[in-house]
């Protein structure tokens, strides 16, 4: 499994109150629920990341 990093985000209040009333929907942490957006995001635009093998 890949390293996670920790860093700080900067985001509008009204925004994470509905990201975090989508995660409690999909019993989701905050957290878990900004990943999985970011990976959907990155899948969309085929920019996912590389395996370390590839």
């Amino acid at each position: 499994m890949a390293k996670k990093k920790a860093f700080a985000l900067r985001i509008n209040e009204d925004m994470l109150k509905a990201i975090e009333k989508w995660a409690s929907d999909e019993f989701r942490s905050t957290n878990g629920q900004i990943e999985w957006m970011l990976m959907q995001s990155l899948k969309e635009n085929k920019r996912t990341p590389k395996k370390k093998d590839e």
